[in-house]
């Protein structure tokens, strides 16, 4: 025994001793939300160009430690404790991996994760263990389509297709689908995605100050996450969009802020821009302390370019009417890009800018000054005339920008600004051939005042009319009714007096006929009794016994019949005591 309790205590020391070893120097403690990067001091070298290590070779290793209890050696192993990469909603992860295979000749991203450089797929929300010794990540937002937009995607990698046709899978180009609003993670290296507005637009040409393009206002979102994003989205399309403008200025855009600057200067100068006018008339919703606040020029000017003001082109629409003399329209054109239709538009010509410049502004210049020579100067102040001009001008915009993929809803004339030496004259006659329609329409009035005098005065005595004749025959409805309903009651008396005549014959008939059949009953009733006594009469022969018979018969059945001796004898004194079994008759 004390043999075995000797071997058991260095074997006890030695297990505590492994023990403690295991549990001090090479236990690695992993939390939640961290991983362990373990570099192996001893293995084979790595190979050429590699930066991890595999299972045996020396260096750092590829894979992380996940959450956990881990032992290692701390001899053959070094690690340290990081974060895991998390991703939040919103955002994705754009990884470049420092290691891996080359790309193929002219390729920018690689197609799995097994190539070097940065990947195609990018990793949406949710944690992951990457290496970061062999991964860059860099966090980008998410891409996302606000309510109203869709999301146009360019592919930016692969064969380049020929001009005007859509890129299919692989190819390099416009894809024909779009993007719904929602939220959607994608690599911007791989796609680039404009948004841009569908439904309702407006170009309005005001005079001299130019075009300038309105979009819808923005829809908000119950998510302040959703709302940060669309902002971002909003913006970086401003900024493509003021680029756009920056670089073209030379053609006659204004960027938003330029319009700002117009408005600050038509403000200082005591003034105001045509297009400020406009925009007042938009809803801007703004709050109410902001709106009692003192505000300087620049302030109140910058506040009257509405968010939906996209921007400026120094365009406006003046021709020569029919009659030599220069017309300069306001106007207002109201189109629609339709969803199904907006990748085409964009591949074709480009951003809404584009649009508007190359393909919306010129048709409406073009078919204004075609269809607006065609009419006279007066044509523009005469209403018909301006309606005339206002439907053909949208028929045909219609025509020509549906070939386009543009749907036009309306195009509205505001106003139109012709000559001084021209208007005057039109105005006045204008004036007069209105006055003398007014007076024409008075007199017409008084006229029709009259007829409805006469008519009302008709229309009374009428009323009047009817209703005599209305009471005259109700009054005769009543007699005649009454006289009705008397001949009627008379009728049925008559009936009734009839027919109970009738009914007295009937039981007058009945008593007589019941009486005959009476008295012949009584008169054969007594033939029978007295053929009877005859026959009784006729069997007696004797009178006497005959009235005898008669006699018994009559006599009342009550009536009793006692005996009693009236001499000596036996017999007789016995008499009194004999109980008679027959009545005696």
């Amino acid at each position: 025994m004390k043999t075995f309790l000797s071997l058991l205590a260095p074997i006890g020391v030695l297990a505590l001793v492994v023990f403690a070893i295991l549990w001090g120097p090479c236990r690695i403690p992993v939390q939640p939300g961290y991983m362990a990067i373990v570099t192996a001091k001893v293995g084979r070298p790595l190979p050429p160009g590699e930066i991890l290590a595999g299972p045996g070779e020396k260096g750092v290793r590829r894979d992380p430690l996940p959450e956990g209890r881990h032992f290692l050696n701390p001899i053959n192993y070094d690690w340290k404790i990081v974060p895991v990469l998390t991703v939040p909603v919103g955002n994705v992860a754009l990884v470049t991996s420092k290691t891996g295979a080359e790309l193929p000749p002219g390729e920018i991203l690689a197609a799995d994760r097994s190539g070097k450089g940065v990947w195609k797929d990018v990793l949406g929300p949710g944690t992951y263990r990457l290496n970061p010794e062999g991964y860059d990540i860099q966090m980008l937002d998410a891409v996302h389509i606000p309510i109203g937009y869709v999301g146009v995607v360019t592919a930016q990698t692969g064969k380049p297709v020929k001009p005007g046709e859509f890129a299919g899978p692989g190819e390099q180009g416009v894809m024909r689908d779009v993007l719904q609003p929602g939220l959607y993670y994608i690599n911007p290296r791989a796609y680039q995605v404009d948004v841009l507005e569908i439904g309702m637009n407006q170009v309005s040409i005001i005079g001299r100050s130019g075009s300038v393009v309105l979009t819808k206002g923005d829809i908000s979102s119950a998510s302040g996450a959703l709302d940060s994003l669309k902002d971002t989205t909003i913006q970086q399309q401003k900024a493509k969009r003021d680029e756009y403008l920056a670089q073209n200025a030379e053609r006659g855009f204004l960027s938003q802020s330029a319009l700002s600057s117009q408005a600050v200067q038509a403000e200082a100068a005591g003034g105001e821009s045509s297009w400020s006018s406009l925009a007042r008339s938009k809803r801007a919703v703004r709050k109410t302390e902001d709106s009692l606040a003192p505000q300087t020029a620049t302030q109140r000017a910058a506040s009257q370019t509405p968010q939906s003001v996209a921007f400026g082109i120094n365009r406006f629409v003046e021709f020569p009417s029919r009659d030599g003399f220069q017309i300069l329209l306001d106007m207002t054109v109201e189109f629609e890009l339709l969803p199904e239709n907006i990748s085409r538009i964009y591949m074709l010509y480009g951003d809404l800018p584009a649009v508007v410049e190359k393909i919306i502004l010129p048709q409406v210049l073009s078919v204004s000054r075609l269809r607006g020579s065609s009419y006279k100067a007066r044509d523009f102040i005469d209403g018909d005339g301006r309606q005339a001009f206002q439907a053909e001008l949208t028929s045909e915009l219609t025509r020509v920008l549906s070939e386009k993929h543009i749907l036009i809803h309306n195009a509205i004339i505001r106003h139109v600004e012709i000559p001084q030496e021209i208007l005057e004259p039109i105005q006045t006659a204008s004036l007069a051939k209105e006055q003398d329609l007014t007076n024409k329409e008075r007199q017409n009035t008084a006229r029709r005042q009259a007829e409805l005098n006469t008519e009302t005065a008709m229309v009374d005595q009428l009323k009047k009319q009817v209703e005599q004749e209305s009471a005259k025959l109700v009054a005769t409805i009543a007699a005649e009714t009454k006289n009705q309903v008397a001949g009627i009651r008379a009728g049925a008396a008559l009936d009734v007096a009839t027919i109970n005549l009738e009914r007295s014959t009937v039981q007058a008939s009945i008593i007589q006929v019941k009486g005959e059949a009476e008295i012949q009953a009584a008169f054969r009733l007594d033939n029978e009794r007295a053929a009877g006594e005859k026959l009784r009469g006729a069997v007696f022969q004797d009178p006497a016994s005959l009235a005898d018979l008669t006699f018994v018969d009559k006599l009342n059945p009550a009536v009793g019949i006692r005996i009693l001796h009236a001499g000596e004898g036996t017999l007789w004194t016995d008499l009194e005591k004999l109980t008679p079994t027959l009545p005696v008759k």
